[in-house]
């Protein structure tokens, strides 16, 4: 019996399946489109029981090959890209192929957990699990959005499990194949280390420069809340997954700084000096992100302690604090 994590190459995916194998479980299929080969890097310290490429697994998942040896699916693969123009592209990666999954397992009586994602909620300012809360701004919100509502539409007469999670904004380990669409500690970082200086957008969306404000929650929370429910079959929903605090993208500066700082054997700053001393600077905001940016959210998360996930989130100082730590003691 195999447990299938899709995007297993990816930033969550590659997450999930360390901490799989770190529950003694390493009969997964991992599945993945390695166009882009340097992905394999995050499963190089992973055990898995064999790979397939993600057209391949869908031939067979389609044609029955799986039948009655599938565990679980832990569906993290799709175009994650804001700024993709082609929407045929994501729908098909993002809409359609999951639909085929769900379509299958349920078919199979097989717990289906995957990923949604906040950018359904748009530019609104409550983050609640509701239809009238969603209004996504661009076609990857979109492709997500359109997804949750077939899930609603089933859950009633689900045959097995199905959750899906929507992933605020997530850093940690294994997200560097991301490029631009890396986190912002991320970038924060590696900026830091290059030139010795961090830089942020300008006000926007009523907010001054460097304050707009996100739910940002670290990939240890994550991959913890999905095994929680791969642990409990019976709990079925669409659930936020964010800390429930938003903080503003200022303190992933300070902390990204501060954390470098330390390793260097440097006192702590706090944002004023990093003001004065130019460490801390803010770029225009860029005229192609008017219209389709999220200046604030924060994750309702009521329904997800309602299910009985009740472990403490981590926030920016300490989460980042722990990224940086990992990103500074390197590969």
């Amino acid at each position: 019996m195999y447990y299938v994590v899709t995007g297993a190459a990816g930033f969550i995916g590659s997450n999930l399946v360390k901490a799989l194998n770190q529950q003694g479980i390493s009969n997964i299929l991992a599945v993945d489109n390695l166009t882009r080969a340097d992905k394999f890097r995050n499963l190089v310290d992973c055990d898995i029981e064999d790979y397939l490429d993600k057209q391949d697994f869908l031939d067979k998942l389609e044609g029955g090959d799986f039948a009655g040896s599938l565990e679980a699916v832990l569906h993290q693969g799709a175009c994650s890209n804001t700024m993709e123009q082609d929407g045929r592209y994501m729908m098909a990666n993002n809409y359609r192929y999951s639909l085929s999954l769900l379509d299958s397992c349920q078919d199979e009586d097989v717990p289906f957990l995957y990923a949604s994602s906040a950018a359904v909620y748009g530019a609104g300012r409550v983050f609640r699990e509701s239809r009238e809360c969603e209004a996504p701004l661009n076609v990857y919100g979109y492709s997500k959005f359109l997804f949750d509502q077939v899930v609603r539409r089933r859950l009633a007469d689900a045959s097995a499990q199905i959750a899906g999670f929507r992933y605020f904004n997530v850093y940690g380990p294994n997200e560097a194949h991301k490029g631009r669409m890396a986190s912002v500690a991320y970038h924060h970082f590696n900026q830091y280390r290059a030139t010795g200086k961090v830089s942020l957008f300008e006000g926007s969306g009523g907010f001054s420069a460097g304050e707009q404000q996100r739910d940002f929650v670290s990939v240890e929370d994550v991959v913890r809340v999905n095994l929680y429910f791969l642990e409990h079959p019976d709990l079925s929903g669409i659930f936020n997954l964010g800390t429930g605090r938003a903080q503003p993208f200022n303190d992933i500066a300070v902390t990204v700084v501060n954390a470098c700082r330390r390793a260097e054997n440097k006192p702590a700053l706090t944002l004023g000096e990093m003001h004065v001393q130019k460490i801390v600077e803010y770029v225009p905001f860029p005229d192609a992100l008017k219209g389709r940016y999220q200046s604030f959210t924060e994750a309702d998360i009521g329904a997800l302690r309602d299910a009985g996930y009740d472990a403490p989130m981590l926030d920016v100082a300490a989460g980042v604090g722990r990224y940086c730590e990992r990103l500074l003691a390197g590969p």
